[in-house]
């Protein structure tokens, strides 16, 4: 009989290590919108000199939260303190299990009152929609608009909003001339409204350029009509719209984990979560990519401190989590750094693509080389002792270097030589996306998070770094 749930699919399985890194669901796929508009190089550049368009409409999860019991889920999940939390204002979401690891991250909007809307991928949105279905919660309404398919196949794709950034630069000049007149730059995660093409739109104040910009939603049976009007209206500004390709690759410069594994695999208090998810979801079907091997799931396993979400956590109210969190050492975890890669060794990955006599390393694919939902690469130090994992690869035109982000020993301090150990052992798992190749070691020097000074100047302090401006 086929599993009818995750906690059967891992009892039939190997064990959820053999299960994730052996998963036949192919690369992770942002889905819809076009690869490229112009080309990945010209569209990271436009993101540092002039402005951007990124389309988010189809890659997250939408979960809707309504009644007076939602600040209550939202409370008793989310290590962040919702003391304050008023309408039109935003967080950044990151639940826990009962063990203190994070499950994963995402963006809350407090769009009314007693309205509030998630928006990230799927494994804090199953956390939240779990609990608000079995926690007892009798004043709470809860949907969810599911991320679009990976693969449409030309089949038709609609969601319920659509939803946009405005970035770059020049941003603010393309906001303003489509708002008719000037715009208040209200502070970071705020919300207010705007009018584009005469409608009034939703705006969240964002950055996630590394510049001052906005994010714009509303019904996605306006997506083409809203598009189309900041397009016109950035043309004079160097506006660029970017495609699938480049757009997952500016986290690269701003410093954004994006994708950990979810640490619900094992523990006997998530284990009715686990029946509850099913066979063939994120969680079930996802893939564990990378150098980094170990037989126990726990070893990828992530606190909040290790992600760079430490300065979230709050003691002033009761969530899942609290009582392993507050015996944790904050400095004893893990710390989240840029690994900027030894340009000389990068290229001698490219190079084994034309050695017909090998080696064959494992393909790094530009602009984004992770293959992997959840891509955990091993990083040693000179002695050749992992001390840390490399999880977020690629290349930033605007840097002109391969970076990724990782997390590693709060010791190892800032300007340290290490090395990422490239492409899985044996040569290679079995999973979709990984071609027969050995593993190389590339040198990597521990750098600031985020990596662009701009990103570093502007955004809000702790939010991605616990950098503080002077």
């Amino acid at each position: 009989m086929a599993p009818k749930n995750l906690q059967e699919v891992l009892d039939a399985s190997k064990g959820a290590v053999d299960l994730l890194r052996n998963s036949q669901i192919g690369s992770y796929i942002y889905p819809v919108v076009p690869a490229d508009f112009q080309n990945w190089i010209k569209e990271q550049t436009a993101w540092r000199q002039t402005a951007v368009l990124y389309d988010q409409s189809h890659h997250m999860d939408n979960l809707f939260l309504k009644g007076p019991d939602a600040i209550k889920l939202i409370t008793a999940t989310a290590i962040n303190s919702t003391a304050t939390f008023p309408v039109n204002k935003a967080k950044q979401y990151v639940p826990t299990t009962e063990s203190g690891h994070v499950i994963g991250d995402g963006i809350l909007f407090h769009e009314a009152e007693d309205e509030y809307v998630y928006v990230g991928r799927s494994p804090a949105a199953n956390w939240l929609l779990y609990h608000g279905e079995t926690g007892g919660y009798r004043d709470l309404d809860i949907t969810v608009d599911r991320r679009s398919p990976s693969r449409p196949y030309g089949h038709p794709v609609t969601r319920q909003y659509y939803r946009f950034q405005i970035q770059g630069p020049a941003a603010w000049q393309v906001i303003e001339k489509l708002n008719g007149g000037a715009l208040e730059q209200l502070k970071f995660f705020n919300m207010s409204t705007m009018a584009i093409a005469g409608t009034t739109v939703r705006t969240l104040r964002h950055g996630m350029a590394g510049a001052p910009g906005l994010e714009v939603w509303g019904p996605y049976a306006d997506h083409d009509r809203i598009r189309d009007a900041i397009v016109e209206a950035g043309a004079e500004f160097g506006l660029v719209p970017v495609g699938s390709r480049a757009y997952p690759s500016n986290t690269l410069e701003s410093g954004w984990i994006p994708s950990p594994l979810p640490a619900i695999y094992t523990g006997e208090a998530e284990r009715g979560y686990r029946e509850w998810l099913p066979a063939d979801g994120y969680e079930a079907t996802g893939t564990l990519a990378g150098s980094f091997v170990s037989g126990n799931i726990e070893d990828y396993y992530l606190t909040p401190w290790e992600l760079g979400y430490g300065s979230f956590v709050k003691f002033d109210h009761d969530f899942i989590g609290r009582d392993a969190l507050q015996k944790i050492d904050p400095a004893a975890q893990r710390k989240k750094v840029t690994l900027a890669w030894d340009a000389e060794d990068v290229t001698s990955i490219f190079a084994s693509l034309f050695n017909v006599d090998g080696p064959s390393y494992k393909f790094f694919d530009l602009p984004l080389a992770n293959y992997g939902s959840a891509n955990y690469d091993s990083v040693v130090d000179a002695d050749g002792t992992v001390v840390g994992y490399s999880m977020f690869t690629g290349y930033s035109a605007n840097e002109r270097r391969a970076l990724s982000l990782a997390t590693i020993d709060p010791n190892v301090p800032e300007g340290t030589e290490l090395k990422v150990v490239w492409g899985e052992p044996n040569g290679g798992t079995a999973k979709a996306a990984v071609e027969p190749h050995v593993q190389t070691e590339v040198r990597a020097v521990v750098s600031p998070v985020p990596y662009s000074t701009v990103a570093r100047a502007t955004y809000h302090g702790g939010w991605r770094t616990n950098y503080q401006s002077a």
